[in-house]
């Protein structure tokens, strides 16, 4: 996994407008992200659950993160940063869950296809405008027998 290094931040008063757009900056990243809310360990393998119910089952052995864990350092694992990390406060750990699943690659491959497959039905503006333009030249054009 990519390590991330802290930018130096510099102390700024907090005003109303500040934290005004502090709140709408987090509703935001909390409505658009992974937000996990369990995580358990089962056969060599972490259980995340999401806020709709839905969850991910990922193997232990495919994270370097977890190597020095022992089966019962597991159940000191909790979620946090707001539902898109694990952490272990006694093993100083935290590792980002999208991280995580972006790792494995036929979570990723199943993830493009839902993407690609859900982009491909919304319409736009220029799409709309291209149908129109297709109907009033008489639509798509007849599929000729025998030829694919």
């Amino acid at each position: 996994m990519k390590t991330i290094s802290a930018k130096l931040q510099v102390d700024k008063p907090v005003t109303e407008t500040v934290l005004d757009e502090a709140i709408k900056r987090g509703q935001f990243r909390h409505k658009s992200g992974v937000q996990a809310t369990a995580v358990t360990f089962q056969e060599a393998c972490l259980t995340i659950r999401f806020e709709d119910g839905t969850g991910v089952l990922l193997p232990v052995k495919l994270f370097p993160e977890f190597d020095d864990f022992e089966p019962e350092d597991f159940a000191g694992l909790s979620v946090g940063f707001s539902g898109t990390a694990l952490r272990h406060e006694e093993k100083d750990l935290h590792v980002s869950i999208a991280g995580m699943i972006s790792s494995s690659k036929p979570l990723m491959n199943m993830a493009a296809s839902v993407i690609s497959s859900r982009n491909g039905r919304q319409s736009s503006a220029a799409k709309a405008e291209a149908a129109r333009a297709n109907g009033k030249k008489g639509g798509r054009p007849r599929k000729v027998e025998g030829v694919q």
